[in-house]
């Protein structure tokens, strides 16, 4: 091989992976821009529905207090997005099946499903959830399925707290940090902090 064909293989090489990155960029999904009319047929194996109900549940989790809630971050268009690209069939199955379950538990406790429940009856159920799940927890044996409101639970926080809205509003943070300090003083009421 002489030095101009190893020139022209490199730069295929370098082109193909640019494009590669740039296609990458284009199909990545913009979350503040997200509107109802872009997720109109639902999000991967998710429908609209499925979609309002993982926000409202979501939301009941982490709500509008002095900083938007779970609901305003979009984490039901981010839990379909988890979901359906990065769980296996049997765990999607899973995870699609709790959440049916938890809607129609609402309903068979407050004869109305999760989303016609008042805010009060949500969030005293989503407690119940909550204690189930830790009493679940302390019995729980290695290799057994995950609880659905443990795993609900956590990709709200991990949806929200990576979203810009859960790094920049509820979190501090400084987007070009200068140098590190181990020992931050800290006050009580102080925002922890975090990045995106």
């Amino acid at each position: 091989m002489n030095r101009r064909e190893a020139i022209q293989r490199a730069a295929i090489i370098m082109g193909g992976s640019f494009l590669g990155a740039d296609s990458l960029l284009a199909n990545t999904i913009n979350w503040d821009a997200m509107d109802d009319a872009e997720y109109s047929k639902g999000i991967g194996i998710f429908s609209k529905a499925q979609i309002k109900l993982m926000n409202e549940i979501a939301d009941t989790i982490l709500p509008t207090t002095s900083t938007p809630g779970a609901k305003a971050a979009k984490v039901g268009q981010f839990m379909a997005v988890m979901v359906s690209d990065c769980y296996e069939p049997a765990d999607q199955k899973m995870f699609t099946d709790g959440l049916a379950a938890l809607d129609l538990r609402c309903k068979e406790k407050f004869g109305k499903t999760f989303m016609r429940a008042s805010k009060s009856q949500r969030h005293d159920y989503l407690v119940e959830l909550d204690k189930a799940q830790k009493e679940d927890a302390k019995t729980r044996k290695n290799g057994a399925p995950p609880n659905f409101f443990k795993q609900f639970k956590d990709l709200t926080l991990f949806g929200y707290f990576t979203s810009e809205i859960g790094a920049t509003q509820a979190l501090r943070m400084v987007e070009i940090p200068g140098r590190y300090d181990g020992c931050m003083p800290y006050q009580k009421g102080d925002k922890a902090w975090g990045g995106y």
